[in-house]
């Protein structure tokens, strides 16, 4: 019995314990210079949009294991927008957002009515947003460079340029080397994540439900503190935080919370387990493929901002392969092919995973066509523990 609680304690956590054996291999392979503090701060600021487009993601593929194959070409579509609006036409940046935000929604919504509705295949629909809106991109850029370097509020609020972190304010004492605020945001969020864990725990015995060993427990829980302490830590010796960090953890809290604990949320896991059971509960699921596929546009929008923000212009090619990233982070987080399973903390798992090694790679100096051919093993892999493992190990099907 404690050989079986052992093996689904190692199978739970598959992929954290393949990224942390990921990022000491980089440590060995760099000398260290993945672990600079720079470095560090680097990764969450080139992977932001990763992170936001796979949460959005995550709702599409637990519908069934669908996808949304637009988002890259949505979010230089919206990107070349918010460009043209506050560099060309002098818009106030609040209604540029505004503006943004509207047209990357209503984008989503616009295929979300086609595979709701009309019952087209995501597939199909996306495939041809992707084709549409990369084209539109063009249209709107007239196939030239829009820099919004001038927008400095802009770049700023969504985590672009070099100053773009929270510093330290002026009443708060000063530590040589470090950003306090930093610290201070890492102490406390150790602290919520122990007494969250604390109170789930206890929640979970008094309903007699099933829960992991004392031991298990503790070494999850004291694990985790220390990569969040060793982050912060990190973090605090570069700049401190940078804005656009708070952008991803805002949006990855909210859905963490909508998916976990919220009716809606429960719909996307009901709908891909069983789409015919659900409609017959009396689940409207169109309703539920819609608000997947309009929520997606959506956070196609905020990654624009992000993506414009950091590389201070907007082009025609921005945002390619972002499907791809946002997809493979789903999958190697633990969503499965089939829908019905996934969570937001595992997708970010799987986005940290792809952001480590992409940046393990560049510090060696790896071709970036190898870095393609790593990153779709990673993805095979992860795609075939997934179908294996449900399979109770058989790599065939007697049926």
């Amino acid at each position: 019995m404690k050989k079986g609680k052992n093996l689904d304690f190692i199978k739970k956590y598959t992929m954290i314990i393949v990224l942390v054996l990921v990022y000491i291999f980089f440590a060995i392979e760099t000398g260290g210079s993945i672990l600079l503090p720079m470095n560090v701060s680097s990764l969450i600021s080139q992977n932001a949009y990763v992170f936001i487009l796979a949460t959005g993601m995550l709702l599409c593929i637990l519908t069934g294991g669908n996808i949304d194959l637009s988002v890259g070409s949505v979010v230089c579509f919206v990107g070349a927008v918010g460009a043209v609006l506050m560099a060309n036409l002098k818009v106030n940046m609040f209604v540029a957002i505004l503006v943004m935000i509207i047209v990357g929604t209503a984008i989503g919504a616009f295929q979300a009515f086609w595979i709701a509705y009309v019952r087209i295949p995501p597939f199909i629909v996306t495939l041809a947003g992707m084709l549409a809106f990369r084209g539109l991109s063009n249209v709107m850029l007239n196939g030239l460079t829009v820099s919004i370097k001038d927008c400095t509020s802009f770049v700023k609020l969504f985590g672009g340029g070099a100053d773009c972190f929270i510093p330290d304010p002026q009443i708060f004492v000063k530590v040589e080397g470090f950003n306090v605020v930093c610290l201070i945001v890492g102490a406390v969020s150790i602290i919520v994540f122990i007494a969250m864990q604390l109170t789930s725990r206890r929640t979970k015995i008094k309903k007699n439900y099933a829960v992991e060993g004392a031991a298990a427990f503790w070494i999850k829980t004291v694990l985790i503190s220390a990569v969040i302490c060793a982050f912060t830590v990190q973090l605090s010796r570069h700049k401190g935080i940078p804005t656009v960090l708070i952008w991803v953890l805002l949006v990855v809290l909210v859905y963490g919370y909508i998916t976990s604990n919220t009716t809606t949320g429960r719909y996307f896991y009901a709908v891909g387990g069983n789409e015919k059971a659900t409609k017959l509960s009396g689940i409207n699921t169109n309703k539920v493929y819609f608000l997947a596929y309009t929520n997606m546009g959506f956070l196609a929008a905020l990654a624009a901002m992000v993506t414009i923000a950091r590389l201070t212009s907007a082009q025609p090619t921005y945002g390619q392969n972002y499907e791809m990233d946002a997809i493979g982070s789903c999958f190697i987080g633990g969503a499965s092919a089939y829908g019905g399973t996934g969570t937001v903390p595992g997708v970010i798992v799987g986005a940290v995973l792809m952001g480590v090694i992409n940046l393990g790679m560049s510090l060696m100096g790896v071709d970036q066509n190898m870095q393609k051919v790593v990153k779709g093993l990673v993805l095979l892999a992860a795609v075939i523990f997934d179908v294996v493992s449900k399979r109770g190990g058989k790599m065939i099907s007697k049926d």
